[in-house]
């Protein structure tokens, strides 16, 4: 970040990312507070879960830095943190154990929490992150395995053979 002078301003320490998020009304608990799948994780000692509209993120202090998100920001369902899986025709919000619609509202306090928590921390806030949501995994049915050699890859469905049946006959 770099102020009017053309210099570097000073990056705020990881207790005073956590005073301003405190000043900001977010919730702050350690990540024991995240029930579910993300609390069995290890997290670094100090790390600690900042909640706010809904969703979360988990932060810690890192060597050279003031404050690394060790858990990126979701949406908060049955306790657990999910993040944005987008399938090509709608986004949904998946976490351990459960895959639900990523409504509007669920996009928009996510999009506001990230942005608030990212000012707090003093982190950088990218143009394609600031306008609008941005999925964190993709999963379209046309690039399913296209990270796989193509001899491990399945077949696409319009090369599928189609098995045709006459009517009436059970099999």
């Amino acid at each position: 970040m770099l102020n009017k002078n053309n210099q570097s301003s000073k990056q705020p320490s990881f207790d005073e990312s956590l005073a301003t998020l405190r000043g900001y009304k977010f919730d702050v608990s350690g990540p024991s507070a995240v029930a579910g799948s993300t609390a069995k994780q290890s997290f670094p000692s100090g790390a600690m879960q900042v909640a706010k509209y809904g969703c979360a993120a988990i932060i810690s202090a890192v060597k050279g830095a003031p404050a690394a998100m060790v858990v990126k920001p979701g949406v908060l369902i049955d306790g657990e943190i999910g993040h944005v899986l987008d399938r090509g025709y709608q986004k949904f919000i998946k976490t351990h154990s459960v895959t639900r619609p990523a409504t509007a509202e669920y996009l928009r306090a996510l999009h506001r929490f990230s942005e608030e928590l990212r000012q707090a921390i003093g982190g950088i806030s990218l143009y394609n992150e600031s306008m609008g949501s941005v999925s964190d995994e993709y999963m379209y049915d046309r690039v399913k395995g296209r990270n796989l050699p193509e001899s491990e890859r399945p077949q696409p469905a319009w090369e599928q053979p189609v098995a045709l049946g006459v009517p009436g006959e059970v099999k």
